[in-house]
Formats: C-alpha cells, sequence, structure tokens
C-alpha cells in the first residue's frame, strides 16, 4: 500500500493568498455555474468534461480555476500565474497545490467550491484516480462524494455548543457544523487527511480544533452536545487499502464499534448521527444485529437505505479501488472477499443512516425500519423531528387516551380496489406522508374512520367509544388494538397531537 509522497504546506500565508486569488475571481459554487452555464456544468456531472471546458475558455481567471482544479487540465504559465496573484505558481508548487508539467502547471490537489443555502466554501482533498492516471494511495483524501453528501443532509442542524466530527478526512461535516456549532472539533487517523482539512478551514477562515488519533481517543474524556461521524465501514476481511474506508476491523465491526462507543461520548440529551454498514447472515435478523450494538440508556434510529448483494458489492469496492474485477489482481481480490462473506454466511450488506440520542436514565426507544425508496427532502430535519416525538410519547406514556389528535394536511389516504362479485372492492388502504422521506402505512378499514375523526377537536377515547359503539364493537378491545397504530403513526409525523 503506497501513500503520498509528501504532505501539501498550505500554511496560513498560502491559504490567504489562495482565497484572495479565488475570491477576485470568483471561484465559488454560483460563479462557477454562472461561467459554465445548466448544460455545461450538468454534462460535467455526469463525467462529460468537454463542453465545461469550451464554456470556460471566456471565463477568464475562473475558467482558469476551472480548468485546472475541476477538469485536471495542464494550463500555460502565463494564465497560471495571473490566476493565482498574489500566490506565486512557484509558491504553489512549494506547496503541493500545482505541479509543473509539459511546460505549464497542472492541480497537484483537488481544491473546489462547495455550497450550501448559506453560501459557498473551498474544499481541498486529493486527486481522483481519474486525474492521476493510475491507483490512489493508501492515505488518499477523498472528495466531497455521495456517502459524504448523504450524511450532510441526514444530520440535524439543530444549534448545540459542541459538535465532534470523527473522520473528518476533507473537513466537509466540521464545514456544515460550523453553521449550527459554537465550537467545532473535528479528528482522523490520517496525517494527511489532518492536513488536508487544516488547508479547507484556513481556506474558509473558520476555527476548527484538529486531533490526531484512531476513533475516540483523542476526545476520550470530553463530552459534546452532537458527533458526527462517517466511518471506514466498509465491510469484509480484516485489512486497510485506504484509510477513507477500511478500517482494519472484521465484517462490520467498524460500524459496531462507533455505536457502542458514542453515546458514551455525549452529554446527556446529545445526539450522534453517523454513516453505518452491517451484515445480513441467515443466523438472525439484521435488526437485532445492529440492536445488540447499542449501550443502555440510548435512543436509537436505524434507517436501513440500501441492501447489497455480497457479489455486486465487492465489485463496487474494487472498481472504486480503481481495479478491473476481471484483471488477475480483481479475482485474486474478489476471491478472498467473498471467501469471507461464505465463511461468515453473509447474504447482503446492509448500509444507512443512525441516530442515537443520550437518554439520560430514561426508558430508551430502539427502531430498526427500512427506508429504501426515493425521496426528495434531507433526513436531518426529519431525525431530528423523530427523537422530537420519541420524547413526547416517552412522556406520555399510555396517557394517549386524553390526547386530541389530528392528520396533518402532508398525509393522504390512497386505495387499491380490485373487481369483485358486488363490484370494486377496497383490498389496499394506505396512508402516505407525502413531505420528508415519505413514510407510508397500511391500514385497515377500523383505522380509516379512527383517522378521519382526528380533526384536533375530540380525544383519542372519545373517538374509540364513537367508532366502537358504531361498529358494535367492545371500546377496550378497541382501544387496545389502536393504540399501537397510534403510536407508530406519531413516530413517523402522520399524527400530530393538537398544539404542535
Amino acid at each position: 500500500m503506497s501513500t503520498n509522497p509528501s504532505q501539501p504546506d498550505l500554511s496560513d500565508d498560502v491559504c490567504a493568498r489562495l482565497r484572495e486569488a479565488f475570491l477576485r475571481a470568483a471561484y465559488d459554487t454560483d460563479g462557477v455555474v454562472a461561467a459554465l452555464g445548466g448544460a455545461a456544468h450538468s454534462a460535467l456531472g455526469r463525467g462529460e468534461p468537454e463542453p465545461a471546458r469550451r464554456a470556460s475558455l471566456d471565463a477568464g481567471e475562473l475558467g482558469t480555476f476551472i480548468r485546472l482544479f475541476l477538469l485536471g487540465l495542464t494550463e500555460p504559465e502565463q494564465p497560471a500565474e495571473t490566476a493565482f496573484a498574489p500566490l506565486s505558481v512557484e509558491a504553489a508548487v512549494a506547496a503541493g497545490v500545482l505541479k509543473a508539467e509539459d511546460g505549464g502547471y497542472r492541480a497537484a490537489l483537488d481544491i473546489r467550491p462547495h455550497g450550501d443555502d448559506e453560501g459557498s466554501w473551498w474544499v481541498v482533498s486529493d486527486l481522483d484516480a481519474d486525474l492521476l492516471g493510475h491507483t490512489v494511495p493508501g492515505d488518499h483524501v477523498l472528495g466531497v462524494g455521495h456517502a459524504s453528501l448523504s450524511l450532510v443532509r441526514a444530520t440535524s442542524r439543530r444549534p448545540v455548543g459542541s459538535l465532534l466530527d470523527v473522520g473528518t478526512g476533507n473537513g466537509v461535516q466540521a464545514l456544515h457544523a460550523t453553521r449550527h456549532a459554537r465550537r467545532v472539533t473535528a479528528t482522523d487517523v490520517s496525517a494527511r487527511a489532518l492536513a488536508l482539512a487544516a488547508g479547507t478551514f484556513r481556506l474558509n477562515r473558520l476555527d476548527v480544533e484538529l486531533l490526531r488519533g484512531e476513533w475516540f481517543a483523542p476526545v476520550a474524556r470530553r463530552r459534546f452536545d452532537q458527533i458526527v461521524c462517517n466511518p471506514p465501514f466498509v465491510v469484509g476481511p480484516p485489512r486497510v487499502d485506504y484509510t477513507y474506508r477500511d478500517s482494519g476491523l472484521a465484517g462490520d465491526d467498524a460500524s459496531a464499534l462507533v455505536v457502542r462507543q458514542l453515546p458514551g461520548l455525549l452529554n446527556d440529551g446529545g445526539v450522534g448521527q453517523l454513516l453505518a454498514s452491517w451484515l445480513h447472515t441467515g443466523r438472525e435478523d439484521w435488526a437485532d444485529r445492529v440492536a445488540r450494538w447499542l449501550p443502555a440508556e440510548t435512543d436509537a434510529w436505524f434507517v436501513q437505505r440500501d441492501v447489497a448483494d455480497p457479489a455486486l458489492y465487492v465489485g463496487t469496492w474494487l472498481r472504486d479501488e480503481g481495479i478491473d474485477p476481471r484483471s488477475p489482481e480483481g479475482r485474486a481480490k474478489a476471491a478472498v472477499w467473498l471467501d469471507w462473506f461464505t465463511e461468515n454466511d453473509v447474504r447482503g450488506i446492509g448500509f444507512g443512516f443512525v441516530t442515537l440520542r443520550r437518554a439520560g436514565g430514561k426508558t430508551p426507544a430502539v427502531v430498526c425500519e427500512d427506508l429504501r425508496q426515493a425521496y426528495d427532502d434531507p433526513l436531518g430535519p426529519e431525525a431530528a423531528n423523530w427523537l422530537d416525538r420519541v420524547e413526547w410519547l416517552r412522556g406520555h406514556g399510555d396517557g394517549l387516551m386524553d390526547v386530541a389528535f389530528r392528520v396533518p394536511e402532508t398525509v393522504l389516504l390512497e386505495r387499491v380496489d380490485s373487481p369483485g362479485p358486488e363490484g370494486w372492492e377496497t383490498t389496499v388502504r394506505r396512508l402516505h406522508r407525502t413531505d420528508g422521506p415519505g413514510w407510508q402505512h397500511e391500514v385497515d378499514e377500523l383505522a380509516t374512520r379512527l383517522l378521519a375523526g382526528c380533526q384536533g377537536a375530540l380525544p383519542l377515547e372519545d373517538l374509540i367509544e364513537l367508532l366502537a359503539a358504531a361498529q358494535g364493537l367492545d371500546a377496550g378491545e378497541l382501544a387496545a388494538a389502536a393504540l399501537p397504530v397510534v403510536r407508530e403513526l406519531v413516530r413517523h409525523g402522520m399524527l400530530v397531537p393538537t398544539g404542535q
């Protein structure tokens, strides 16, 4: 396993000069989109660079940065010197930002704009395999990929005093954390990752504490209001080919370690959010497996977004490291990986989000559920609201009968009718929440009638008594059947207490 030959020198002075050049050229998220235009920008996102190259030719200094950092092209000396001023190209080469090549200069690092609704940052990472022309080294620092973005969207953004980003990599989770946390600490086991993350924070003039060490060791005696973690969650034999994805632990032990240890570093009521993987084996249900990872007094919400076939999983990660699964090396690595899966009776690999809360002596709520459908809304607000709803249910215990509920306007009732001997007959009744992650629940006819009365006026007890009388049923038995359904709908925001 190779490593990068030298660490970049992203000093305060280098980053200050680089920032000045980027600001002058409008090298930010809005500036790049404006310079390229929608069609060329979309083509670049699809891996089609030529439209972006053509559009960049009329963009002056901004075009130089686009060709260098976004397209990986060589720029002549004079345009590069002009664009990087007041940082000389010689200083940029010495700092590890550029490299001299073919009579001009090419990017030695990936530095690109990344933004949110409030503005734009720059993120520093390593060049990917396509731009390097070979497989990446073992301490490669990944750019902002799909996993990073999914965790960004799955993180609660309520204001907190302190936040810890474990395994910060290029620093993107910490960047977003600075929007809602007063103090941010970021850790990583990789010296190179910390060097590039430091460059990210200096470029953006952000004060983030950086610490080096494995897992939670650098902050072992501290506690935080919130913790985010994008761990090396790739599962399989215990090895480390790439520090950004491999933990050296077997199977799903890396995810298990984070889930077990993270709550111990939270303040009471503090929240942890992470990406994780778990094994599906023939010996147990996945929900039972992950629930065993939890320490006591921890609320937990495991949301499974995908389950991968082992063979497909291995092929995907071989290609991730630039190895053709058809090559002798690819076949040999795949054989070892698949043998391990077979020996451990692995039928699938689950992937998803985990939200944890230190419950502080209260009876914890643990829910594991599938959420494999596509949805547009970010999961972060839903996770925060889920914790609120769990706390509300815990506080009310069995006292739901006195509560008046309402069905939000975002919840619809869908019916599927099939032809029968007396005409159309409803065979499926499904509640569908049209916002958030789009929860769906199948309900029976009695439940639909009960929910029709949930308009925020009458308490649940009165509605059940009225329904029982209309249907000739025992009110106590109907209440016993209805309460679990009511709790589940409250947890998913499909039934809301009056006043909320």
